[in-house]
């Protein structure tokens, strides 16, 4: 396992989509690409430990990146609900928690926006990801899901150690 792992976070090349400023907070008009789409689900619930139910704080069709009940949590203030420490939108867009500094880092790089309450509810960090839309931006969006998972969990998994597990068929 890499140690301290965090990707560096470039610039988004596209413009960021218009978004519901209230609640709901979603995007408007964009629609996910199916393969990117089906790539992103596969990842998030390749992650150890994540589970894929329904959302119990999003729109409906959303669906939870939910923890394991008996998982121990570094940072369980970042979760809004149960163990659902991130959602993914009918869109594709995701909502996730994040360290402070790293929210503000993927907002001023364009592949973000602050949740309209995080101010609200005390948390920094709880993010919009705007949808990927090629797998470039899915590299992107899946560091910062990834990002999130280790900072809730305490973990420190790379992109090659959430996916050696899946691909050696280990946990």
């Amino acid at each position: 396992m890499n140690s301290n792992y965090q990707m560096e976070i470039p610039r988004r090349k596209r413009p960021r989509p218009p978004t519901h400023q209230g609640m709901p907070h979603t995007q408007i008009g964009i629609q996910p690409v199916p393969e990117i789409h089906a790539e992103l689900f596969r990842r998030c619930y390749s992650l150890p430990d994540v589970q894929n139910r329904p959302t119990v704080i999003s729109v409906p069709g959303a669906r939870a990146l939910w923890l394991r009940e008996d998982l121990p949590l570094a940072h369980p203030e970042v979760i809004a609900r149960g163990r659902e420490f991130a959602h993914i939108h009918p869109d594709g867009s995701l909502h996730v928690g994040l360290p402070p500094e790293r929210a503000r880092e993927a907002v001023s790089k364009g592949w973000a926006e602050p949740h309209p309450m995080a101010q609200y509810l005390g948390n920094d960090g709880m993010v919009m990801l705007y949808t990927p839309l090629d797998m470039d931006e899915l590299e992107v969006v899946f560091g910062l899901i990834l990002d999130s998972y280790n900072f809730v969990t305490g973990r420190n998994l790379s992109p090659e150690d959430a996916f050696s597990d899946v691909t050696t068929g280990e946990k």
